[in-house]
């Protein structure tokens, strides 16, 4: 079975090369008897081999899409600078402080050193490697040319994580704000209203319907809150794992953002430009039209899409014009289909398809610049309707009896 970067070990070793020199080091292997045939092949008698005590403190942190978008960025430099591949490999994890960062790219590059092509190497780690990526470094090891790909690759991953930082960018304020709000709104129900009621019983007169309520509410708030922010935190977390596990809740939920006013313009834009983007650079790398269309449908990002391109592609298998067949899927803009369709004719298809990925991500640059104004002002007086109401609610008696008096 195929080892992943987490089932690796690291082991300390010491042996003597074949100019009869003690040499020292450390492997990353499944096994002893891993690292000692490794070691063999390179020339170097094993005299002990053992696992690297671990540290007390270790700063062990995922490996994130971004991590994979620098190191291909720098292993793009450094093939092209003619630096063996094993070699930058061996270069990136002693430069890279993330111990997990650090036992996968000495993986890859002992995988390497023992003669797999760097293609089926990046095959172990699918979790960090997809279709897309592995399918453009074996296009580029077949042709000769994977210092030209590695640098198409670094520039997608840049472009994407680019737009995925935009869209996040794009959530974060008004959740963030939104979380506060229920926060306030709760700190107010439980401790504040209370002592104003409190307050309003020593008066003895009937309160504002206003006020009222919101005593209601507060009282309400107060017995069921546990069930409440429960409702809450069961329908995030049920929602979260429904939509992992379920194609028709991913499609269903990703079918509802695409309509939602304003953020669903967004984030079809943002689709629009995955999708260009990882096209323009399959087909770019002479990875085949109908075996591009499969990486490119895993990497929309979008459920809908994903359905959509995987029905172009049977389209494109049987003949069909690409250009037609997302045409029949009624979700790309005329303006899409009018390049695609010159890109076909011209032959120029990667020129049109990179330069309509440019277009919608500017699109989306544009689009979250103006959510952020119109989100803005829009939560501030929501926050303000809220808490005014309530404190308006709360001296509404006081104002009464100062009539009065």
């Amino acid at each position: 079975m195929a080892q992943t970067a987490q089932q690796l070990t690291t082991f300390v070793w010491e042996g003597v090369d074949r100019g009869g020199r003690t040499v020292k080091g450390e492997n990353q292997g499944p096994s002893t008897a891993y690292v000692t045939a490794t070691l063999r092949r390179q020339g170097i008698k094993p005299v002990r081999v053992r696992k690297k005590p671990k540290p007390l403190f270790s700063r062990r942190r995922p490996v994130k899409a971004k991590d994979i978008a620098v190191i291909t960025r720098q292993l793009s430099t450094m093939i092209s600078a003619g630096i063996p591949i094993a070699q930058s490999f061996d270069i990136l994890a002693r430069g890279h402080e993330n111990p997990v960062m650090q036992n996968l790219l000495n993986g890859i590059r002992q995988d390497v050193e023992a003669g797999t092509s760097l293609s089926d190497s990046l095959r172990r780690y699918p979790a960090h490697f997809d279709d897309l990526y592995r399918n453009l470094v074996s296009a580029g090891e077949q042709s000769g040319t994977l210092d030209a790909l590695m640098d198409k690759i670094a520039t997608y991953k840049e472009k994407i994580e680019a737009l995925k930082s935009k869209i996040r960018s794009a959530l974060f304020y008004p959740t963030t704000v939104l979380l506060v709000a229920v926060v306030v709104t709760a700190i107010l129900l439980i401790f504040v209203i209370p002592t104003f009621e409190e307050l309003f019983k020593s008066f003895g007169a009937e309160l504002p319907s206003l006020t009222q309520l919101i005593i209601e509410l507060s009282q309400f708030f107060q017995e069921w809150w546990w069930a409440i922010f429960g409702t809450m935190i069961g329908a995030i977390v049920a929602l979260s794992i429904l939509y992992k596990r379920s194609a028709s809740m991913r499609y269903t939920l990703d079918r509802i953002l695409l309509r939602l006013p304003i953020l669903g313009q967004v984030m079809k834009k943002a689709t629009i430009a995955r999708f260009s983007r990882t096209l323009a650079t399959m087909f770019g790398a002479g990875v085949p039209l109908v075996d591009g269309l499969e990486a490119v449908a895993g990497a929309s990002g979008n459920r809908v899409y994903y359905n959509a391109v995987l029905d172009i592609r049977s389209d494109v298998s049987t003949g069909q014009q690409l250009a037609l067949s997302m045409e029949s899927t009624g979700l790309f803009p005329n303006m899409v289909l009018q390049m695609v369709s010159i890109g076909e004719e011209s032959g120029e298809l990667e020129l049109m398809l990179t330069k309509v990925a440019d277009f919608y991500e500017q699109e989306v640059d544009d689009a979250v610049a103006a959510l952020s104004s119109l989100i803005e002002p829009a939560i501030i007086i929501f926050l303000g309707l809220v808490v005014g109401t309530m404190v308006v609610a709360m001296y509404l008696p006081i104002f009464k009896m100062a009539a009065v008096f």
